[in-house]
């Protein structure tokens, strides 16, 4: 690999910056976006929204519903490969997605992570959408975002996505992307990213636990946190 393939210009400051060819030769469709200082940068000025937020929503320790009184439960692994609450994935593709209210403005957030860093990330809004779009949208990003030929694992926290994707969406398009039960809801978005899903078998999608500490969940779902804002604005009520 020569030095120009190892060079690239960060998107925010304009400065040039390097990456090792190492993992550029694990990614070679890769094409970085921002260089470190920048990233850090945006790191930082998230942190404190970040334990704002964390004040609010997680709610205090106690005994899990249905367990015995005293004692922890462990959270039940849904899926093979789920992630259990506590654990901390590594490197791989975490992806958020949330609407508040939901239906309303709505948001997504997508982090790509590469030897323990963010190396790319991307997000997005709109004015009115649900929870289960977003997270849907998500992914799609996702699978878009990661080169081709790129092994990674792509994490999301929607369980019914997962679903959706490894055990019911085969039987859907077998039957003409029908239900017994009625309309899929969201159809549209369920087979874009099914195509990717069967597009791109070197890619892993798993499930884990939302709002559990997990550093690089938190991180997608403030990505989906800022953009949903930003969409609010664009809402009917956001422009009276």
């Amino acid at each position: 690999m020569d030095l120009r393939r190892t060079e690239f210009t960060c998107e925010r400051c304009g400065a040039t910056f390097q990456i090792p060819e190492a993992t550029l030769a694990r990614f070679p469709d890769w094409e970085p976006r921002e260089c470190m200082p920048c990233r850090k940068a945006r790191e930082k000025a998230s942190d404190a929204e970040k334990l704002a937020r964390a004040r609010i929503t997680r709610l205090p320790p106690g005994p899990a519903p249905g367990g015995k009184k005293g004692a922890a439960a462990r959270p039940a692994r849904p899926a093979s490969g789920a992630a259990l609450e506590g654990e901390e994935p590594g490197d791989g593709c975490y992806t958020d997605g949330s609407a508040q209210p939901n239906p309303g403005p709505g948001g997504w957030g997508v982090v790509w992570v590469v030897d323990g860093r963010a190396a790319e990330e991307r997000s997005g809004g709109e004015p009115h959408t649900t929870n289960n779009r977003m997270e849907l949208t998500a992914l799609i990003q996702a699978y878009r975002l990661l080169p081709a030929g790129a092994r990674a694992i792509v994490w999301t926290d929607s369980e019914l996505c997962v679903k959706s994707m490894t055990q019911w969406a085969p039987g859907w398009e077998r039957n003409g992307w029908k239900r017994k039960t009625g309309p899929i809801q969201n159809l549209e978005l369920v087979q874009e990213l099914y195509a990717l899903v069967k597009a791109r078998p070197e890619l892993e999608l798993r499930w884990l636990r939302g709002h559990a500490g997990t550093r690089w969940n938190e991180h997608a779902d403030q990505l989906a946190t800022a953009a949903a804002r930003i969409a609010a604005l664009d809402s009917p009520r956001g422009r009276r």
